[in-house]
């Protein structure tokens, strides 16, 4: 896919929103375990990051999603991963359906305050005993009169600890596991900012990387929102999630494009760290290596922007974005496995940028479907299964 001056332009402002409201104080919202989220989400609801696909009656901007890819690609050259993904979560991950599927009073209430960055929000899929097997989510919204009571809890909500509103996906009747589910907004606050709901209650949880986002554990006990909340049809949630996935994994491989500026860090820090009586970079195994890492980044950024141009035809590109999810993973991973290698005991330090990239990108590999799960997806899109009743 060719990029257009307009899409260009687009990465531009990002990347300066990165170098000027980002970067420069990443180092401390990584050390305090977390960022000014509702500050930033401001700034960047000015700047129109949560709204690039949204409709425009509710603040957005209304154009296509390669626009999102641009931006994802943009955001992810910042110094601490968990920023980007925590903006990502609020633009694709939790108000893609609701933009959809949502009534105009929900978009009105809900959505459009998203955009505009004036709340937090999550979505909120896995449970703890249900990560990347969303059909097997215990969460059940119990019908009541007008309103839905919601009991149960979410693992692994990025944002969470902040969150005004959650995009809650619970089982809503029936026996069919992918059929009776429906996505429904629910408020966590009484307003936002303000205390927690009751029934509601949250614990942070510490991470390995991406550590200035917030990540946390939902708990939910018998919560009441009216059913005018759920998104679209009563037992359609899955089938929405399914196909919100496919914005996800590819945003999520967009981001992690930016990685090809590690190997620029590292090979400018060869360049002038000697060993023997010579430059680091002149040995052939790092050149050579550091060539493949970049082949490698270049394959992703081809296979991500073929699945996304094809994506706004109007195509089904689960195994495509499945494919660049699962490169991306294992892509960002070993550029920063090889860059700390390189650095050396440099490298290995805390405060290092090496480090924290080292940290961050092993989410990928986890985080929004495992490898796993996305090998599974493509050997069954290849039509690899085993026939029933064959061993």
């Amino acid at each position: 896919m060719m990029l257009t001056p307009e899409h260009r332009a687009l990465m531009e402002s990002v990347r300066r929103f990165v170098a000027e409201e980002i970067d420069p104080f990443v180092d401390g919202w990584e050390e305090a375990e977390r960022f000014p989220s509702r500050e930033l989400f401001r700034k960047a609801g000015r700047l129109g990051l949560f709204g690039i696909t949204k409709p425009v009656e509710y603040g957005g901007q209304g154009l296509d999603f390669s626009y999102s890819v641009a931006a994802g690609e943009a955001l992810g050259a910042m110094k601490a991963q968990g920023v980007g993904m925590a903006l990502s979560v609020q633009s694709d991950m939790a108000t893609p359906a609701l933009a959809e599927f949502g009534s105009d009073a929900l978009k009105r209430e809900y959505l459009a305050p998203a955009i505009a960055g004036e709340v937090v929000v999550a979505i909120g899929v896995s449970e703890a005993g249900a990560g990347s097997d969303v059909a097997s989510i215990r969460t059940v919204a119990r019908r009541d009169g007008e309103d839905y009571v919601i009991s149960g809890g979410k693992m692994w909500i990025t944002n969470g600890m902040e969150a005004d509103w959650v995009c809650l996906l619970a089982n809503t009747g029936g026996e069919d596991p992918h059929r009776n589910k429906s996505l429904i907004v629910l408020p966590l606050r009484e307003r936002p900012g303000g205390p927690d709901r009751p029934g509601v209650a949250r614990r942070k949880i510490r991470k390995f990387g991406m550590w200035c986002s917030d990540t946390a554990q939902l708990f939910l006990d018998e919560v009441r929102v009216p059913c005018r909340n759920r998104i679209g049809e009563e037992g359609r949630g899955f089938a929405y999630q399914m196909r919100q996935f496919q914005e996800e994994r590819l945003n999520a491989a967009a981001r992690r494009l930016a990685i090809g500026g590690l190997i620029e860090h590292v090979a400018e820090y060869l360049r002038t760290r000697e060993a023997f009586g010579r430059p680091l970079l002149d040995n052939q195994f790092i050149q050579f290596k550091l060539a493949e890492l970049k082949t490698e980044v270049e394959a992703l950024r081809a296979l991500t922007w073929r699945a996304t141009e094809l994506y706004v035809a109007g195509e089904d590109v689960t195994e495509l974005a499945s494919m660049a999810k699962l490169k991306a993973g294992r892509v960002s991973r070993e550029v920063a496995d090889w860059c700390m290698q390189f650095m050396g005991g440099m490298g290995y330090t805390w405060e290092n940028w090496i480090s924290r990239a080292y940290r961050d990108f092993r989410l990928g590999s986890i985080g929004g479907g495992a490898d796993e799960v996305m090998l599974q997806i493509i050997a069954r899109r290849m039509g690899l299964q085993a026939r029933k009743g064959r061993r």
